[in-house]
């Protein structure tokens, strides 16, 4: 099946050039010189997945992001910069990023995580442990799965993708114990959790929850989630 792709970049020759390399690749793309048109493009067709520069004016790359999760909060984003704008891309992992690369110098990278990126595969990270979140972003993305990350239950609060997983640390700083784990199941009831934790002893949980000890296998984990993707999916 042809992919189709919208890029949304206010420099028109970068945007024309890297429509011209995604083309070259069998997909359709579409392009958006601004966070406005992009949003119409969004709204009147189905896409595969989402490029966009972070430095627009307007509206910025993280904004078009938030927007975008109101219309298809299944469409998985690539962001593209030239520039290190920390505050604006925590903003963005917030929403959900299947990456983030600059350019033009990961144009091939772009290429290969568009290849693999899936629509609605967006797992929710609740983890303080910022080393261990990067390590399962790292492998969701690999499997062209989209990582949003809340290292805190403040954090948790703000989400706005529905994830089809979330994988939740019974202990964070700003929570009690299970806390994190009640407000995921009252947020996005029916979603699967899977509880991470380094406890020996549980507080109670939901009967069915299931639950990996830490440290556990990378690998084994990602199986569970692929096996959950392929559920969520409508038949």
């Amino acid at each position: 099946m042809t992919r189709r792709y919208l890029v949304v970049d206010d420099n028109e020759a970068f945007a024309e050039n890297l429509q011209e390399i995604l083309r070259d690749t069998g997909a359709l793309v579409d392009l958006a010189h601004d966070g406005a048109r992009a949003l119409e493009l969004v709204k009147a067709h189905r896409f595969d997945a989402i490029v966009t520069d972070m430095r627009m004016p307007g509206m910025n790359g993280a904004e078009l992001l938030c927007e975008l999760r109101k219309i298809d909060e299944g469409l998985p984003a690539v962001l593209l910069s030239a520039y290190s704008e920390e505050g604006l891309l925590r903003l963005a992992r917030r929403d959900g990023l299947l990456a983030v690369l600059s350019k033009p110098q990961q144009i091939p990278r772009l290429l290969q995580v568009l290849e693999s990126a899936r629509r609605d595969g967006a797992v929710l990270l609740v983890e303080d442990d910022l080393a261990l979140a990067d390590t399962l972003s790292e492998a969701l993305r690999e499997r062209g799965l989209t990582a949003v990350t809340a290292p805190s239950l403040s954090e948790l609060e703000r989400i706005s993708a529905h994830p089809f997983a979330v994988l939740v640390d019974l202990k964070l700083p700003d929570a009690r114990a299970a806390e994190a784990l009640d407000r995921v199941h009252a947020r996005w009831p029916g979603v699967p959790a899977i509880v991470m934790t380094a406890l020996t002893e549980l507080p109670p949980l939901p009967r069915g929850t299931e639950c990996v000890r830490k440290p556990f296998d990378t690998a084994v984990l990602m199986r569970r989630l692929e096996t959950l993707y392929r559920e969520h999916q409508p038949s």
